[in-house]
C-alpha cells in the first residue's frame, strides 16, 4: 500500500447516486469517484504531490501514481522470487509479533528460517557419494533436544526426504549439515520486501504486525488479535502504571508502622469502613460502640493522619485526565467561543436575497441565479484576453455594459465581448471557416422523413378492422369512429404548434449563421442573429433546451418577423438576466476551442520554466546566505569590541541612496514637463541650464570634501580597520546579492500567479464550508492589463465573493440528520443550523447557487479576525487573506474612488467619453462602460471585433490611457521575462 507521511493512503468512500444521469468522474487507479468537479481537481493535485513512499522499494518522494506502480511491479517481484514453500511459515511466525523496527524482525525472521527447510522447496543435496543433487522437500521430520547423561541438552535437529531431479526413483534422506538453498532466492532484501508486502502494523507503540486479510484467507493464518495485544488493553496498561508513578510512597506501609508502635489502644483508633463495621464488633465483644479515650497529648493529631490515610485502601484510582487536542481539527468540532468575533456581513448583488426577505424594489434586475454566471462570464473574458484581443475591463463595467440598453447608442463593451467570443467558434472564411467546437446536429433530415411516415401512415390503417365490423358495423358506428380520428388528429396537430414557443428556425431558413460568422458579417443586427442560430442548434441539446428556449423565445418571438432587424431589436429589450445567460452559454463554448485549450498548454509550459528559475534563484540565495554567515563570523574574529559594525561611511551610503533616487526622479519630472508643451520647454531650458551649473558645482565641491574627510578617517584607522572596512564591503555585497535574488523570486511568484489560468482558485472555506473567492487571485495582473482603456481604475474586481457549500457539504456536514443534530446539540448546546445563524448573522447563503460578497476594507480585517484557526478550512483561508490582505483592501479603495469619483473627475470622465461611428446621446454621458475602448483589437489586427476585415491595417496609434505601474505584475512584462529568460540564465551560468 502507497504511504503518505509514513502511513497508508486511505481511499475515499463511494458516494451514494441516486440519479443514474448524474455525470461522475472516476480516478482508475483508485476506484475513487467523484460528483463535484472541484472535489475531483483536489483529490487529483492531492495524488500528483512529490511527497508519497513506495511501501516495499521505500524510494520516496514520489507522486501517488508512480508509488503505486513501483509498488506494484515490485510486489509481482517479490511474488515470482520469494520460496512459494517458505511463505506460509514465516508469516505465521510474524503474525502478532511486537517488534517495532522492521529490520530487527527481519533479522530475527532471517537468522531463523536461514537453515530451516519445508517441503515443496527447491533444494541443493550433498549425498554420500559427494555429488550435489538438486531435488524437491518431500516430508520433513523434527527431532527434538535429547537430556544427556552429564545434564546438558543435545542441540534439535531435522532429517529431510529430498525427491531428487532427473531421478523418479531415488531420494535423498539428509540432515541439516548436508541440505541447502540458492542464495540468491531466500535473502534479508527479498525477505524485507515480502514482509512488507503481506503485513501491516497500526501507528500506535506496541502495536503488533498483522497479516494482511486477503493473505492471511489463502494462508489459514489466524487473524484474531489476542486481548493483550489490543490498543485499549494497551492504552489501559500505560494509564494504570502512569497512575501508579503518580501517586508516589506506600502509604499503607507507612500507616502499618504507626500501628505496629508501642501504644497499645493505638490501632482502634482507624475508623472501620461500614462494609466491615459487624466483623469489627465481633473481633472487640467487650468494648463500648463509643470512640476509644484519648492517648497521650498528641492523640489529636495522630488521628487526624489515620484517618486521611485510611480511605486510600477503599477508593478507585482517578480517571487520566483526557488526552490534549491536537489543533488544526474538523472546523465544526472546534468548540464555538461565546464572545467571540461575528463574521461580517456580506452584502447580496441580486434583486432577491437567499432568505427572500429584504428585496429591493429598484435593483439592478439581477436575480442571484444569474450571479455566478455573471461571474463566471467576467473572469473567462478576463483571464484569456489576449486570446479573445479583448482590453480587460472592471467588473463594474461589465455589468453597467449588460444592462445598457439604447436605440441610439451602441456600447462598444457589450458588442466587442460578444463579437471576440463569437469569432472563436468558427474560424474565419479565409482560415477555411471551420466550426471549433462540437455542436449539436440539425434533425431537419429526420424531421422530413418523419412527416412523410406520418402521412403515409392512414393508408394501410384501415386493412385489418373492415373485417371487424363487416358483419356487425352499422353507418352511426363508422361514423363515429371518424369522428374520434378527425378529432385525434386535430388534437396533434394542435399540440404540435403548441410546442412551437419560437420562430428561430424560419429566422435561419435563408441564410446558415455559421457561413455568416464565418465571414465576420456582425454589422447591423448580424452578431445578435447569430446568437439566435447559435442557440437555436445547441437547444438540440436537452441539457441545454430549457436555457436556449428561454432566450429564442424574446429574440425571436412569435408575434414578429423573423428577420435580423427583429434579432438586433429585440436583444436591446432583453432582460439583463437572459443576456447573461446568452453570454455565458458562448464564454463556456469558447473554453472547448483549440485557441484556448492552446493558451492553457503554453501557460502551463512557461509556468514550469519559471520554476525551474525559480528553484535556481532559490539555490542561489541559499549559497549566499551561507557564504554571508561565515563572512560574519570572520567579522567577529576581525572585530574589536568597541568598533562600530559599519563603517563610518555606511551613514553617508544609506544617505545618499534615497538622495539619487530623489534626484532621478526629479529628472523624470522635469522630462516629463519637457515633452508636455514646447513653448514652456523653451523657456526654461536656459534657466535649468544655470541651476544645473550651480548645482555642479555645489556636488563637486561636497565630493571633494566628502572625499577628503573620508581619505584623513582611513588615515587615522588602524591596518587592522582597513581589513574589516574590506570584510564589511564584501558582506554588503552578498546582502545585495541575497536582496536581488528574493526580489526575483517574488517576480517569479507573480508570473507563476498570473499563468495559472486553467482554473480559478478559491482562497478558501470557512467553518460552514462557505467558498471565498478573489478572482484577481490567480490568471490576471492583479489591476487587469495596464494598456487597458480603463487602466485608472486600478482594479479588476474589487471584491471577497462569498459562495455557499454545494449539496454534498451542506447535507453532510450542516443540514444533517435528526440524530448527528442531537448528538451535536448535546456536545456544544446547539445545533449547526443554529450556530451558523448565531455566527453569521441575517445575511448567509445555503447553497452553491447562492453568493455574496464583501467590498468595504474594514470587513477584511474583520473576516480575518472572525476566522478560527484551530480549524482546518479556516487556518488555510486565513493565511491566504493575511498573503493578500494589502492587495484586497488596496482594490477595494480603488474600486470606492471609481464609483464614487470627485465632480471635477466625473466631468472630465463625462468629456473623455466618445463613440467611433455614432453621435453620442446626452442621456448615455453618465454611462462609465461607454468609456471603454479595444486598444488591444485596434493594435493587433488593425480594426474592432464588430467591424469588416481590412485588407490592409491602418497605422497603430498610440494609446493615450495612463499606465499603472507595479512591480512587474503585467503580462506584458512576463512575456518580456521569459524571452529574456534564456539570457539570464547564461549570465547566471
Amino acid at each position: 500500500m502507497v504511504l503518505f507521511k509514513r502511513k497508508p493512503v486511505q481511499y475515499l468512500p463511494r458516494p451514494e447516486i441516486d440519479n443514474e444521469e448524474t455525470e461522475v468522474w472516476l480516478i482508475p487507479q483508485t476506484g475513487e469517484i467523484f460528483v463535484d468537479y472541484e472535489a475531483y481537481l483536489n483529490r487529483m493535485d492531492f495524488y500528483k504531490q512529490r511527497r508519497f513512499i513506495c511501501q516495499i522499494t521505500g524510494h520516496s518522494g514520489l507522486s501517488f501514481f508512480e508509488a503505486l506502480k513501483s509498488e506494484l511491479a515490485g510486489a509481482q517481484e517479490v511474488e515470482e522470487a520469494f520460496p512459494e514453500a517458505l511463505k506460509g511459515p514465516i508469516l505465521r511466525r510474524v503474525q502478532f509479533q511486537t517488534i517495532s523496527r522492521i529490520d530487527t524482525l527481519v533479522d530475527l525472521i532471517f537468522d531463523e528460517y536461514r537453515s530451516d527447510y519445508y517441503p515443496g522447496e527447491a533444494v541443493t543435496v550433498h549425498v554420500i557419494t559427494g555429488e550435489r543433487l538438486t531435488g524437491v522437500v518431500r516430508d520433513k521430520t523434527r527431532f527434538g533436544s535429547k537430556l544427556l547423561p552429564d545434564g546438558t541438552l543435545s542441540p534439535p535437529f531435522s532429517r529431510y526426504f529430498v525427491s531428487l531431479d532427473n531421478r523418479p526413483t531415488e531420494e535423498a534422506v539428509v540432515d541439516d549439515a548436508h541440505i541447502s538453498r540458492d542464495r540468491k532466492i531466500f535473502t534479508k532484501q527479498v525477505l524485507r520486501s515480502f514482509i512488507k508486502k503481506t503485513v501491516t502494523r497500526e501507528a500506535w507503540t506496541g502495536a503488533p504486525w498483522l497479516v494482511k486479510h486477503d493473505v492471511a484467507e489463502i494462508y489459514h493464518i489466524d487473524t484474531r488479535v489476542p486481548p493483550h495485544l489490543r490498543y485499549e488493553n494497551k492504552a489501559a496498561e500505560r494509564k494504570q502504571s502512569q497512575q501508579q508513578k503518580k501517586t508516589g510512597p506506600d502509604y499503607d506501609g507507612m500507616v502499618s508502622s504507626f500501628q505496629g508502635s508501642t501504644q497499645p489502644r493505638l490501632p482502634e483508633l482507624k475508623p472501620a469502613p461500614k462494609s466491615h463495621k459487624s466483623k469489627q464488633h465481633q473481633g472487640h465483644p467487650g468494648k463500648a460502640a463509643g470512640p476509644p479515650p484519648p492517648v497521650g497529648p498528641h492523640y489529636a493529631n495522630f488521628h487526624n493522619s489515620t484517618f486521611a490515610f485510611a480511605p486510600l485502601q477503599s477508593l478507585p484510582a482517578a480517571p487520566p485526565p483526557p488526552p490534549p487536542i491536537k489543533y488544526p481539527i474538523e472546523d465544526l468540532q472546534v468548540a464555538p467561543r461565546p464572545d467571540g468575533p461575528k463574521r461580517p456581513a456580506i452584502k447580496f448583488f441580486s434583486q432577491d436575497t437567499p432568505s427572500g426577505q429584504d428585496k429591493h424594489a429598484d435593483g439592478n434586475g439581477i436575480l442571484m441565479k444569474s450571479v455566478g454566471p455573471l461571474l463566471e462570464s467576467w473572469d473567462t473574458l478576463n483571464v484569456y484576453c489576449e486570446i479573445f484581443k479583448l482590453d480587460s475591463f472592471t467588473f463594474d463595467d461589465f455589468v453597467e455594459a449588460l444592462q445598457f440598453s439604447s436605440e441610439d447608442v451602441d456600447c462598444e463593451l457589450f458588442v466587442e465581448m460578444h463579437c471576440a467570443a463569437l469569432k472563436l467558434i468558427v474560424q474565419s472564411e479565409a482560415d477555411g471557416g471551420e466550426i471549433q467546437v462540437r455542436l449539436p446536429e440539425m434533425d431537419e433530415e429526420s424531421d422530413e422523413e418523419s412527416e412523410e411516415e406520418a402521412s403515409a401512415a392512414p393508408t394501410p390503417e384501415p386493412e385489418p378492422e373492415p373485417e371487424k365490423p363487416r358483419t356487425r358495423a352499422t353507418r352511426r358506428s363508422i361514423a363515429k369512429a371518424e369522428a374520434e380520428a378527425a378529432e385525434a388528429e386535430l388534437a396533434r396537430e394542435a399540440e404540435a404548434e403548441s410546442k412551437i414557443t419560437h420562430r428561430a428556425a424560419e429566422m435561419q431558413a435563408g441564410v446558415d449563421w455559421v457561413e455568416k460568422l464565418s465571414k465576420r458579417d456582425f454589422k447591423n443586427g448580424g452578431w445578435q442573429f447569430i446568437v439566435v442560430g447559435l442557440l437555436n442548434q445547441l437547444s438540440k441539446n436537452p441539457r441545454q433546451l430549457e436555457a436556449c428556449e428561454a432566450i429564442l423565445k424574446e429574440l425571436a418571438p412569435l408575434d414578429m418577423e423573423p428577420t435580423q432587424a427583429t434579432a438586433r431589436q429585440q436583444y436591446t429589450k432583453l432582460d439583463v438576466n437572459l443576456r447573461i445567460q446568452a453570454l455565458q452559454i458562448v464564454c463556456m463554448l469558447t473554453a472547448e476551442t483549440k485557441a484556448i485549450r492552446g493558451y492553457m498548454e503554453e501557460c502551463s509550459n512557461q509556468m514550469t520554466d519559471f520554476r525551474k528559475e525559480k528553484i535556481q534563484f532559490q539555490r542561489d540565495r541559499k549559497t549566499y546566505l551561507e557564504e554571508l554567515r561565515l563572512l560574519n563570523e570572520e567579522r567577529k574574529a576581525l572585530q574589536p569590541p568597541e568598533t562600530p559594525t559599519e563603517p563610518a561611511d555606511g551613514k553617508a551610503t544609506e544617505v545618499d541612496v534615497p538622495m539619487l533616487g530623489v534626484v532621478e526622479e526629479e529628472i523624470q519630472d522635469s522630462v516629463d514637463e519637457t515633452f508636455d508643451t514646447d513653448e514652456d520647454a523653451h523657456q526654461g531650458r536656459s534657466l535649468r541650464r544655470g541651476l544645473d551649473r550651480a548645482a555642479e558645482r555645489k556636488r563637486k565641491r561636497e565630493d571633494a570634501q566628502e572625499k577628503k574627510e573620508k581619505a584623513e578617517a582611513e588615515a587615522k584607522l588602524p591596518k587592522q580597520s582597513k581589513q574589516l572596512t574590506k570584510l564589511l564591503k564584501e558582506i554588503q555585497k552578498k546582502k545585495d546579492k541575497i536582496k536581488e535574488c528574493e526580489e526575483e523570486i517574488a517576480i517569479l511568484d507573480n508570473d507563476l500567479r498570473e499563468a495559472d489560468c486553467p482554473r480559478t482558485r478559491v482562497l478558501g472555506k470557512d467553518r460552514f464550508w462557505n467558498r471565498y473567492y478573489w478572482f484577481e487571485r490567480n490568471g490576471m495582473p492583479y489591476g487587469g492589463l495596464p494598456s487597458s482603456s480603463t487602466a485608472e481604475a486600478g482594479y479588476a474586481n474589487g471584491c471577497i465573493w462569498v459562495q455557499g457549500p454545494d449539496d454534498m457539504e451542506r447535507e453532510g456536514y450542516i443540514d444533517m440528520k435528526a440524530e448527528w443534530q442531537n448528538e451535536y446539540k448535546a456536545k456544544f448546546n446547539l445545533t449547526v443550523p443554529e450556530r451558523k445563524k448565531l455566527e453569521e448573522g441575517p445575511t448567509r447563503v445555503f447553497t452553491a447557487h447562492q453568493w455574496g460578497y464583501i467590498e468595504d476594507p474594514e470587513a477584511v480585517d474583520d473576516l480575518i479576525a472572525w476566522l478560527d484557526t484551530r480549524g482546518t478550512n479556516e487556518l488555510k483561508l486565513k493565511k491566504e487573506l493575511q498573503l493578500f490582505r494589502d492587495k484586497i483592501v488596496n482594490h477595494m479603495e480603488k474600486r470606492k474612488e471609481y464609483l464614487n469619483p470627485p465632480e471635477e473627475v466625473s466631468i472630465d470622465s463625462g468629456k473623455r467619453v466618445s463613440t467611433r461611428r455614432k453621435e453620442q446621446h446626452a442621456d448615455h454621458a453618465a454611462h462609465r462602460c461607454l468609456a471603454w475602448h479595444n486598444h488591444m483589437a485596434i493594435e493587433e489586427i488593425g480594426y474592432l471585433h464588430s467591424e469588416q476585415p481590412r485588407s490592409r491595417k491602418p497605422a497603430r496609434k498610440a494609446a493615450s490611457t495612463p499606465i499603472v505601474e507595479e512591480e512587474r505584475q503585467t503580462r506584458s512584462e512576463a512575456r518580456a521575462k521569459k524571452e529574456k529568460s534564456a539570457g539570464r540564465q547564461g549570465n547566471r551560468n
